[in-house]
């Protein structure tokens, strides 16, 4: 039974191919036939099916030009920026591949690492060319069920690093058809579509997802397309005494039994027939007919079967683009309605049936759009609730403090700043100057522009404590002592920084080094506050600025170490935050059992402090580098 959606609708659709365009005579400088048998494979299958052109991540020497999760990021970028939205619209991203650039983590969670996009539900869909459509579905379920306002849902593929020479010339398979095969059908791409509940029909209609159905016939036949299994499919790759033992034995080799085609297609048109029967879909409804299919060999077998049925959909109807971008997997039903829309006017009542037949172990998927007019009658929303981005965001970083084992007077308070504490950690981790490194571009003059800016920071820090303990009177001197005890601590701890800062090769004078923008304003701020009488709220700003040297700090500093080709003798600052940074904290904590036992209603005042520190703190992150 397909699932029905009343609330869905495809608000954009994005997608990117890497390189130039591929023609058949220039794909021997990137998968170049092994031997003489290799090229009268590839001359057989190239006749069959009738892809003119395709494109690359790797170049014509098997290099990597990009990963696959950054050919993912493309995609949803394109989608994103086609929308005019970006990626903290969106609450949960669906991706649908055979696999990324990794085994694990999930391909999900690398793609929104790639695009250091904010917390956010995810799903690694892995399957083959309808897993696109399975990540659909959950996206588009998501929607309809008011657990997401906008989702984002991605679909690549990156085949060609498995298919060039230097990893299929050693293993010599002279008659493996199976193995040469796909080396002359695959591509690489990827497609994104943004999802919604509320369409902006800016272009005078509305893309409304009727339905989705998929069904897996894996329990009625025998493994089709696999990658991971010996030739006979008996043995896995990790059942190899070792990884170069089951390359040795092609058991890391891509293949598809094209004996078992005829069955995909016989089956999926069954399947269609059930659609049809079901009162779900009439063929001569159908507007435009996007069928994903490998090869042009398989048009007469797909418009045979549906004669046969007495379902025909007229070839005029029939959309493709195979011939100029290749079969690029889970992506091709992405590639091919986005760029369908881009070259085709739709008109409200059309109707566009989307066909997806997998061959990995036999199965089936199938999608109905239908186009509105842009200001007609939409069904009823359901009643919605936003997610919360903090309860989605993983605790990858604790709080500063852990509001439980705080004593019971602290606990509302410190509960509160753990949640401004998770935005701002979660926002510095996606800051251009964080997601860099965390991403493994990093470089020494990164480093360098990163310390010459934090120098004039880190040294106002010890004036404005001071500055706030001459502005405390009366009943709370004994919160002085204590601001000026961490004053003191703290008041040389530039002279460090400025050393790592020559250490990574920096050679302006300490007077001449300045804050940036974010800095700047921060420095402002804190200054301004700590010349109001009774400044109690500047220990907000203590919270997120000694939690950042606790919790932050020590997580990047093993990044930088291997990124950055530089002595221990320039990290001394930050490894000295790191290890102290927690005795800073338990002495902010008893300054602020002071302040409360002697002003309940401080509490406030901390956490607006807090909130605005975090803003700036970020501000300066932002601007450290470019991106």
């Amino acid at each position: 039974m397909p699932t029905r959606f009343e609330h869905v609708y495809i608000e954009a659709a994005g997608y990117h191919l890497p390189g130039p365009p591929v023609d058949n005579d220039g794909m021997d400088a990137y998968i170049a036939p092994i031997n003489r048998i290799s090229g009268r494979i590839k001359a057989r299958i190239l006749a069959e099916n009738g892809i003119a052109s395709r494109h690359y991540a790797i170049d014509a020497d098997g290099n990597t030009v990009l990963s696959h999760a950054r050919l993912a990021a493309n995609a949803v970028e394109d989608c994103l920026q086609r929308a005019q939205a970006t990626a903290a619209d969106v609450s949960l991203l669906a991706v649908g591949s055979s696999g990324g650039d990794a085994l694990m983590p999930g391909f999900a969670a690398m793609i929104q690492g790639e695009l250091g996009a904010p917390p956010m539900s995810t799903l690694s869909s892995q399957g083959i060319c309808a897993a696109g459509v399975t990540a659909l579905a959950h996206a588009a379920q998501g929607i309809e069920l008011g657990a997401h306002r906008q989702a984002l849902v991605v679909a690549a593929e990156m085949p060609s690093r498995m298919f060039k020479r230097s990893r299929f010339a050693p293993r010599g398979y002279d008659s493996d058809f199976d193995a040469h095969f796909l080396r002359w059908m695959l591509s690489d791409g990827a497609g994104a579509l943004l999802l919604t509940d509320t369409p902006s029909g800016r272009n005078g209609v509305r893309l409304k997802l009727s339905w989705v159905h998929q069904q897996s016939f894996a329990g009625d036949y025998p493994v089709c397309m696999q990658l991971g299994l010996s030739e006979d499919r008996n043995t896995s790759f990790l059942d190899y005494p070792s990884s170069s033992e089951a390359e040795a034995a092609g058991a890391l080799s891509l293949r598809q039994d094209i004996r078992l085609l005829p069955h995909l297609f016989d089956v999926s048109i069954h399947e269609y027939v059930k659609l049809v029967e079901g009162g779900w879909i009439k063929s001569d409804e159908i507007d435009h007919f996007l069928c994903h299919y490998s090869s042009a060999k398989f048009i007469p077998v797909v418009a045979d079967l549906l004669d046969k049925a007495g379902l025909s959909i007229p070839q005029a109807r029939w959309y493709s683009n195979l011939a100029t971008r290749g079969n690029t997997g889970a992506a091709s039903i992405f590639i091919m309605l986005a760029e369908f829309l881009d070259t085709h006017t739709v008109k409200p009542g059309e109707k566009i049936f989307c066909f997806i037949p997998e061959s990995g172990r036999i199965s089936a998927a199938y999608m109905l759009l239908e186009v509105e007019a842009a200001n007609a009658p939409q069904q009823p929303a359901l009643l919605r609730a936003a997610p919360s981005t903090a309860a989605l965001q993983p605790a990858t970083i604790s709080a500063p403090h852990d509001p439980a084992s705080a004593p019971d007077a602290l606990q509302p308070l410190l509960t509160t700043l753990a949640g401004i504490w998770h935005d701002y950690r979660s926002s510095v981790w996606r800051s251009p100057v964080i997601h860099k490194l965390v991403a493994g571009r990093f470089t020494q003059a990164d480093y360098q522009c990163w310390t010459a800016q934090w120098v004039p920071q880190v040294r106002e820090g010890s004036k404005w404590m001071r500055e706030a303990v001459a502005s405390l009177t009366g009943p709370y001197a004994a919160l002085g002592d204590l601001i000026e005890l961490h004053a003191t601590d703290e008041q040389n701890d530039f002279m460090i920084l400025y050393q790592d800062y020559q250490a990574a090769g920096g050679s302006q004078p300490i007077d001449a080094l300045r804050r940036n923008p974010g800095g700047e304003a921060l420095n402002a701020y804190l200054h301004a506050l700590a010349a109001t009488e009774n400044p109690l709220g500047l220990l907000g700003a203590i919270y997120i600025i000694e939690g950042t040297g606790q919790r932050i700090v020590p997580a990047l500093l093993p990044l930088l170490r291997k990124q950055v080709d530089l002595p221990a003798s320039a990290f001394r600052f930050l490894e000295y935050h790191g290890a102290n940074d927690e005795h800073h904290l338990a002495r902010w904590l008893a300054a602020v059992e002071i302040t409360l036992a002697l002003e309940p209603a401080a509490g406030d005042a901390i956490l607006a402090t807090a909130r605005r520190t975090a803003q700036l703190y970020l501000m300066q992150f932002e601007h450290i580098i470019d991106g």
